[in-house]
C-alpha cells in the first residue's frame, strides 16, 4: 500500500541529510541534488551499516544513517572523478 505521508518524510529526511552530508564533506550542490543524494545515502547507509548491526529508527536515527550513507557517497564520488 502506497504511504504518501512517509514518501514526504522520506524526501525531508533525504534533503537534510544530503543537505549535512554536503557541508561535512565540504560539497555544495542544489536542493535537488541534496536530496537525490540524501535517498542515495540513506540507501548505502542502510545496505553497510546494517551488515554490521546497526540500524536507525525513527526520524534522528534515519538522518544519521543517511547524513553516514551520503557522507560515503560524496567520498566515493570525489574519489571517482579525480
Amino acid at each position: 500500500m502506497f504511504n504518501g505521508m512517509g514518501l514526504i518524510t522520506g524526501l525531508i529526511i533525504g534533503a537534510i541529510a544530503g543537505w549535512l552530508a554536503g557541508k561535512f564533506m565540504n560539497n555544495e550542490g542544489s536542493l535537488l541534488r541534496n536530496i537525490i543524494l540524501g535517498v542515495v545515502g540513506g540507501f548505502v547507509g542502510n545496505l553497510i551499516l546494517g551488515l554490521v548491526g546497526i540500524h536507525g529508527t525513527g526520524i534522528i536515527g534515519n538522518l544519521i544513517v543517511g547524513v553516514i550513507g551520503s557522507c560515503i557517497v560524496i567520498f566515493a564520488g570525489q574519489k571517482l572523478l579525480k
